[in-house]
């Protein structure tokens, strides 16, 4: 459907609507506006247009170079536990577009979703044929999102930010409360080729006087990060000197992966006991995240707090991130795409039995892919390299060498996805272990090709 635009009628239906935004995507991948873009003045105009949605929200915008969705869904999770009713969004989707825009932890209707694409398209076609900036693709689907939260009268927004931060369209808002999960090497091309430059990027969400939440960053990001806070009289509060949370397995003598249980201390003497019931031990750290910005928000007391994090983290899912969906053999999905994420599901794949070990991997370009090839080469035997996404993911040919020159050339080339995937699955007998990783998209696929009977 990529280049299709509405029906003559306008967007009626989610197919339209689908058709409309991937147009979006098609006309910015010729025209290369997104590394062009030096201010927010189109989203901000869009937003006018709109009657400012946005300023109707009490908002948590979060950013990071990994884990800020598992964030923004814990920190959905803590307020539907609340009782608050919360609106969410992130990027990219799995497997449908209207995983993008959550009501009460549920993707909205596709044809909900249509009626704010509609609203929105008059609006963006004019000022796309004006001669001031031209809204982007992300332009148009943060500002359906803000319409959508206004339109259901949600009590908070959460808010993830798509690249960067400083630029990104979600930086049009003032919110409550800002976040920052982590900063490493992503998206270089763009952001900049050092943790310093990425870093001023991430921090270019910070806001005069809005208190902000950050992760465990490296000590050149973190001073970065500090120095702008000081500037804007921003509150900061840090993961390992604020609060902190240690982690262990629930079953720490189990060979099969489970759930942890976290422990989490503010330096006020705030501290509050709970299981996760998601895989990776780096998920700790986005739960405290989500905590403390919870906490920040001020949206209940200390023990109504402390209640809903008892209540809310085992139940949170987080689909496409360290996610089971088979046992024999075993079928990991993981949309790792940094070092660190590499890192992390290295980690994991280390505590499961099986063999043979297969790995189908897409990588975005501008990802560091000697941190991820480093992380995760020793964890297979074979690697099925494949193109999630036409025009961001690296070709696989060009994958296989750069592997071949690490002395890994156990690989296969499969520039269909799907099929990539397939033949994967098809091919690791039941006491193997088939993982996808390196892209969202691939993840995406992942899940619905699983699903799918064996022939």
């Amino acid at each position: 459907m990529h280049g299709s635009g509405p029906a003559k009628h306008g967007v009626r239906t989610l197919a339209e609507a689908e058709g409309y935004l991937e147009g979006l995507i098609d006309v910015e991948a010729l025209r290369d506006q997104r590394s062009a873009r030096l201010d927010l003045a189109a989203i901000r105009e869009l937003l006018r247009r709109c009657g400012h949605p946005e300023r109707a929200l009490r908002i948590l915008h979060v950013a990071g170079s990994k884990g800020k969705g598992s964030t923004a869904l814990f920190a959905e999770g803590l307020l539907a536990a609340l009782g608050a009713r919360v609106g969410t969004f992130t990027s990219p989707h799995l497997e449908s577009w209207v995983e993008r825009f959550r009501i009460d932890g549920q993707p909205v209707d596709g044809l909900v979703l249509a009626e704010a694409v509609e609203a929105l398209r008059p609006h963006v076609d004019a000022l796309r044929a004006g001669a001031g900036a031209a809204p982007s693709f992300f332009d148009a689907t943060t500002a359906a999102a803000l319409l959508l939260f206004d339109r259901f009268a949600v009590d908070w927004a959460i808010l993830e930010v798509g690249l960067g931060g400083r630029l990104d369209s979600t930086n049009a808002v003032l919110p409550k409360v800002c976040c920052i999960t982590s900063i490493e090497l992503e998206h270089t091309e763009l952001l900049g080729d050092d943790l310093e430059s990425i870093a001023a990027e991430k921090a270019g969400i910070l806001k005069p006087s809005v208190p902000a939440v950050v992760g465990a960053l490296p000590p050149e990001a973190l001073e970065v990060v500090r120095h702008r806070a000081r500037e804007l009289g921003a509150p900061l509060e840090v993961l390992g000197e604020d609060f902190e949370v240690t982690s262990e397995p629930v079953a720490p003598e189990s060979s099969v992966p489970g759930p942890r249980a976290i422990q989490f201390r503010a330096a006020d003497g705030f501290e509050v006991a709970a299981s996760l019931g998601v895989l990776g031990d780096q998920q700790a750290g986005n739960a405290a995240l989500a905590i403390a910005a919870v906490r920040r928000l001020g949206a209940a007391n200390d023990d109504e707090v402390a209640r809903a994090v008892r209540e809310a983290l085992p139940r949170v899912a987080l689909p496409g991130r360290m996610e089971m969906l088979g046992t024999s053999p075993w079928l990991l999905v993981d949309e790792a795409h940094t070092g660190a994420s590499a890192r992390a599901l290295a980690r994991l794949l280390r505590s499961i039995e099986a063999s043979p070990r297969h790995a189908v991997l897409s990588i975005s370009v501008g990802k560091d892919l000697d941190a991820i090839f480093e992380a995760l080469l020793p964890c297979f035997d074979r690697i099925t390299l494949t193109r999630a996404e036409p025009h961001r993911s690296h070709a696989p040919g060009d994958l296989a060498e750069r592997l071949h020159d690490r002395g890994f050339s156990a690989t296969h080339v499969e520039e269909d996805p799907a099929r990539a995937l397939r033949l994967a699955r098809a091919s690791t007998p039941p006491s193997g272990l088939l993982c996808v990783s390196g892209s969202v998209y691939l993840a995406g696929r992942a899940r619905s090709v699983f699903a799918e009977p064996l022939s």
